[in-house]
This record gives C-alpha cells, structure tokens and sequence, in this order.
C-alpha cells in the first residue's frame, strides 16, 4: 500500500480551502498530483511526495485529500485510495426530461434525436445531449462494417435543440410549429459512434419576429471536443 507524505501548513485563522490537483507531477516512477491551497505557502507548484510500492503501477490514481485540524494548525493527507470508476462521473442534470421534450417538438421514433435538455436560457442557449447507441435504427446502414452516427442527423439534432428554444414561450410559443430553413458553414471535425454521448449547444444569434427567422450558431461535442458545428436558420409557422 502506497505512503503518502504529510504537509502541515499554517492558515492563519484562514478556512481550510479546497485544493487543487490541475498540475501533474513524475514521482518516484508515478504520476503524482500537486496540492496547492490558496492564501498558503504551500503553492501549487510544491507537489505532495507519494511513495509508490513495488506492485504500483504508472497510472495515476484519484485521491481523496482529507483535512484534519488541531492545534491551530490543518494539516493535509492526500490518501491513497482509488476512487471507484463508477462514482466519478455525474449524470447530466436534466432541465428538460424526454417526456417534456416530447410535448413540445413533434418528432417521434426514430427521428427524435434530443433525450435531455441540460441547460436552458430563454432566448439565449440551449445545451442537450443525445446518447448514441448501437440500437440506433441508422446504424445497420451506416456502416455495417463500422457503425458512424450520420453528419445529417448531427446536423437534424442540432436543429431539434434550436426547435426546442423556439418553441418555448419566452421565444415563440409552444403551440407553434418550426421548420428547418438553411443550414451554412457547417463543418464535421471527428467521427462519432456508438457509445458516444453528443453534447449539443446552440446560441440564438438573432431573432425577426416579424418574419419569424431565427438565425443559429451550433456546435456538438463529444468528450469536451467538437465533433460538428455550424450555422443554422430557423423559420415559425403556425399549424395549418
């Protein structure tokens, strides 16, 4: 079982602030992260040594850093304990959930591409996600050899998102239809595939209520990296 080094810093009557593991460090033939608390000497550019055991491996593993308090003095423990993979991720909040996207776009299986808003400011942005599966009914055709979510239907869920800030009541009214007017500029950076969940967030750049004309910037992302993105012109009518 891995050592891990003490640090005992004085705060000065300052809280015990949270610490940060953003710079990486090689130590004794493992990845070791660097602790920094604000206001303290103990910089981020001091890491904490942690000895590594024979059976250790060159991954670097998440530590839980706890403080413990006495004598006017905290003192830091960077713990050697892995974080089940399980538990690191947190599940996307949901402004949105696929009931209520269900009320407002009409699309339905298997053209409903958008399964959760997870962000929304009326007549600003919209962020949603769309899981890619390999039940998906595109992929026995695209391809079969090497399952490829189709740049169209990036392109068609992206246009969903910006549907759904139209269609809200501060935008354009729920009760109203929206149409897919122009597309421009678009541009596809990187493969997306099954397993994939594509981050979608589109701003509305301009809004002609007159004309009922939306203009749209859209960018999709998977993993933090844009995948797709683009321009996007979107028109309101009414149900007739």
């Amino acid at each position: 079982m891995a050592v891990a080094t003490m640090a005992t810093i004085n705060l000065k009557q300052k809280p015990f602030s949270p610490v940060s593991s953003s710079i990486i460090r090689q130590h004794s033939g493992i990845a070791a992260p660097c602790f920094g608390f604000r206001g303290s000497p103990f910089s981020s550019s001091r890491p904490i040594s942690i000895k590594s055991s024979k059976n250790s491996s060159n991954v670097l593993k998440p530590k839980i850093v706890r403080s413990v308090e006495g004598d006017g003095a905290a003192t830091a423990v960077a713990i050697d304990e892995e974080i089940p993979i399980e538990k690191r991720y947190p599940a996307f909040p949901a402004v949105l959930d696929i009931n209520q996207i269900r009320d407002i776009l009409p699309h339905r299986f298997p053209f409903l591409l958008v399964d959760r808003v997870v962000e929304y400011n009326p007549g600003v942005s919209a962020v949603a996600i769309k899981n890619v599966t390999i039940n998906d009914n595109f992929f026995p055709g695209h391809f079969p050899e090497r399952p490829i979510m189709p740049g169209v239907l990036m392109v068609e869920a992206m246009a969903q998102v910006g549907g759904l800030m139209m269609l809200q009541p501060e935008v354009g009214g729920s009760r109203e239809n929206f149409f897919f007017a122009g597309v421009d500029k678009v541009r596809f950076r990187k493969p997306v595939v099954a397993g994939d969940t594509l981050v979608m967030r589109m701003n509305l750049v301009k809004l002609q209520r007159r004309f009922g004309i939306a203009r749209m910037e859209g960018k999709a992302y998977v993993g933090g990296e844009v995948v797709c993105e683009g321009e996007f012109m979107m028109a309101i009518g009414s149900n007739e």
